[in-house]
């Protein structure tokens, strides 16, 4: 597949994963957040293994592969889905699609640890700018400093799980395909947090028969399109032009949620969460080395002239 088709594919995800913090934040409303997450990403998992299956790349995970396999389902699965359900019941969508937007520059701030490459002067900027932005955020929906709601902490520690696992998809890419990956993932997954929400929500699937019938219409929209094809195009996308650049277009993720939260949820919007999203944005131009590719390629094209 071409650069300008994956990179379409990615906008459109990102569409879907926008408005999806939005769905994600009514279904957690209207029952236990675990429990209903455990059964949404299963249900993600049955779809990802019926594309696998007509697409023939349904194979048993070598030895060397079940690191990744396993990782993955408690990075991108467990502590990603955990935290981002438990941080919706406690703060808001706004609040959460701004978070997620710090994605990209802790995908690239964790490439450069793991594969020992030192910041440029203007990557350290752009994390600089990703930090106050985030900071602009958390204390626009707590109030203040002395009041920081602790589910925009869940949400900061469901996007650095989810950063993590970036570089384990990219890494297990060599040798395995994403997609297949995901699938794996998402059905061990789901089984974790499902066990888990037995034990911490007992009275979760008791509590499912009295939730109202549209509540459904959100879940098959957040498994199935957003979840199930959602994280299979993106981990696609991670193994043809790599985990920094994909991680790129999480900012448009960002975007569509602020639009999501003030249309579907009625959120209000202030000033500082603009003033975060505009730190946000930067950051992810300078810290993911955006910036610098644009700058390179114009002075080629002044020496080629």
């Amino acid at each position: 597949m071409s650069s300008l088709k994956i990179y379409i594919l990615l906008i459109g995800i990102m569409i879907t994963w926008g408005l999806n913090v939005s769905v994600i934040k009514i279904l957690v409303e209207h029952t236990q957040p675990v429990t209903i997450t455990s059964l949404r990403i299963f249900t993600a998992s049955l779809i990802v293994c019926l594309i696998l299956y007509f697409l023939g790349l349904i194979r048993l995970p070598k030895k060397n592969e079940l690191f990744y396999v396993f990782g993955g389902a408690l990075l991108s699965v467990v502590f990603h889905h955990y935290f981002l359900a438990e941080g919706l019941s406690k703060t808001s969508a706004t609040n959460t699609g701004l978070i997620l937007g710090m994605g990209p520059i802790l995908t690239v701030i964790l490439s450069m640890i793991f594969f020992r490459k030192k910041p440029t002067i203007i990557r350290f900027l752009g994390f600089i700018c990703g930090a106050l932005g985030v900071s602009f955020t958390v204390l626009a929906g707590s109030g203040g400093i002395h009041s920081i709601n602790l589910g925009d902490v869940d949400i900061l520690l469901s996007i650095l799980s989810q950063a993590l696992s970036f570089i384990l998809i990219n890494q297990a890419s060599k040798t395995m395909d994403p997609r297949l990956l995901t699938g794996y993932m998402m059905l061990i997954g789901s089984f974790i947090l499902f066990a888990i929400s037995l034990w911490k929500e007992p009275d979760g699937l008791a509590l499912l028969t009295s939730a109202p019938p549209s509540i459904w219409v959100g879940f098959i929209f957040s498994a199935v399109i957003a979840t199930a094809l959602g994280h299979t195009g993106y981990n696609y996308a991670i193994g043809q032009v790599g985990a920094a650049e994909s991680s790129i277009f999480l900012n448009l993720n960002t975007l569509f949620s602020l639009v999501g939260a003030a249309i579907f949820l009625n959120e209000a919007i202030v000033p500082a969460h603009f003033l975060g999203l505009i730190f946000i944005i930067s950051g992810v131009l300078l810290g993911s080395g955006a910036l610098e590719i644009w700058i390179l390629q114009r002075k080629n094209k002044g020496i080629s002239a």
